[in-house]
């Protein structure tokens, strides 16, 4: 019988927002500071003290088992979508699940807070699925409003309580995970049957969402200059080998392009031996 799961990293994807980056490694298996963004949401749950926590594998599950150390892969054939991807947990839920989007780099994530005001939920009623909210940070993510007691309300309606910004950071009940169907679904097809579906908001804390070749290499420089972002305007796996003038480049696993290259917007990777260039 499978061991019982309380932590959960979403990490099945097509990667298509990543581009060619997509055809190397999955989003999740990028690094920064030298460790798979799988790795820092599997550290943040530990901190919150998961006994057992699992992600879901769809793209290269090989490349993205490489760099799951303690942390079981379920594959993923088929999309499950951002709801269905959890029914890998189907029944392996004792009390709730915090769950993770694993192309998100965050520090620390307030998860024992979550986990308190989610088992508090309001007026004595247990959450189904809380959220982890921030105040909206302004621009294009959708806005999450709630009502006075706390519920999120549906996507395009607006309450008295808001905007405030999705984290990626969820507890799932296990009657949250019974509702789940056949087959792939979204979170957001997902809501209405919720009987309580709780925000917590918190103060904003170091977060970001690690989604496209320019965001990769803007985080790179921003919080791993000395390592991923050495090269000013360009991101470096820490297997590449740079060399060359490089201008908006990617550089993943074993990249190493000629000294003598001049090139910009590129993604340099090894596959069986051989430097592969692909355009950005």
């Amino acid at each position: 019988m499978p061991e019982p799961l309380d932590g959960f990293l979403l990490a099945a994807g097509l990667g298509t927002r990543m581009g060619p980056l997509s055809a190397c490694l999955p989003k999740p298996a990028w690094t920064l500071r030298g460790r798979p963004l799988l790795q820092w949401g599997a550290e943040a749950l530990r901190r919150a003290e998961t006994a057992r926590i699992a992600c879901n594998a769809h793209l290269h599950p090989e490349r993205l088992r490489a760099v799951a150390d303690g942390i079981e892969v379920c594959d993923e054939p088929q999309l499950l979508g951002s709801a269905g991807g959890l029914r890998h947990a189907l029944g392996r839920v004792a009390a709730e699940l915090l769950v993770w989007n694993a192309d998100i780099w965050a520090d620390e994530v307030p998860f024992d807070l979550l986990r308190t005001r989610h088992r508090e939920g309001h007026g004595g009623v247990r959450a189904t699925l809380s959220w982890l909210l921030v105040p909206h940070p302004g621009g294009d993510w959708n806005p999450v409003w709630m009502d006075h007691e706390g519920r999120v309300l549906p996507k395009g309606v607006t309450g008295p309580w808001g905007p405030y910004h999705f984290t990626g950071a969820a507890a799932w009940s296990p009657e949250a995970l019974a509702l789940l169907p056949e087959g792939p679904s979204e979170v957001n097809d997902l809501r209405p049957r919720l009987p309580f579906h709780h925000g917590v908001v918190v103060e904003p804390f170091p977060w970001r969402e690690v989604g496209t070749p320019r965001a990769l290499i803007e985080a790179a420089a921003d919080l791993a200059p000395d390592q991923e972002g050495r090269i000013p305007g360009c991101y470096l796996h820490p297997t590449a080998r740079p060399a060359g003038q490089l201008t908006r480049c990617v550089l993943g696993p074993g990249a190493a392009p000629p000294a003598a290259v001049t090139d910009e917007d590129a993604l340099w990777f090894e596959e069986d031996g051989n430097q592969v260039r692909l355009g950005l």
